[in-house]
């Protein structure tokens, strides 16, 4: 082979980095193409499923609610704040206050309704972050009498006697 035909043939074949460049640029047009093509995310369901049922007018229930209770085989005390609203929507906040420890906190959000005595909550938002609304964890159905002034959940581990609170109470940051 002459130098002549050597220079010809050195130009018509590319280099090995030129063949990795071309192949990562044929990669990522592939990769591109492909992406082109997905489906957009859908937006958020409206329907009636995470819509809350407004409460009816005077229902006894709506309000700010506070219980304090230390259940069985709990190391410290459990507080429970829950806000029915007269719009169907709620906030449960539960905090476990223990000596020498960090308190834990739970703070849920969603949808309340009543079916004779028994209270409904759905949880649409846990800790801020939306939940899958099929799941049955996140609907929860308690038993409900009152004594007195007090509002009492009868739930799994027993009962829990709520307290009307002023409209403006908090729990407090522990």
């Amino acid at each position: 082979m002459n130098p002549a035909q050597m220079v010809h043939d050195t130009k018509a074949r590319p280099s090995s980095g030129r063949r990795r460049a071309l192949g990562f640029l044929t990669g990522m047009a592939v990769l591109l193409a492909g992406c082109a093509g997905a489906p957009k995310p859908e937006a958020p369901r409206t329907d009636g499923h995470t819509a809350c049922q407004a409460a009816a007018q005077g229902d006894t229930w709506v309000g700010n609610w506070l219980g304090v209770d230390k259940r069985k085989g709990v190391a410290g005390e459990l507080r429970v704040q829950m806000i029915l609203r007269q719009d169907g929507t709620m906030a449960y906040t539960e905090q476990l206050k223990r000596a020498g420890k960090s308190p834990q906190s739970l703070s849920e959000s969603g949808c309340w309704h009543r079916q004779a005595n028994e209270l409904v909550m759905r949880t649409t938002h846990s800790n801020a972050v939306a939940v899958e609304q099929g799941d049955p964890i996140y609907t929860n159905s308690y038993t409900t009498r009152t004594s007195g002034p007090n509002l009492v959940l009868d739930g799994p581990e027993g009962p829990l006697s709520l307290k009307r609170m002023p409209d403006d109470y908090r729990l407090p940051l522990l």
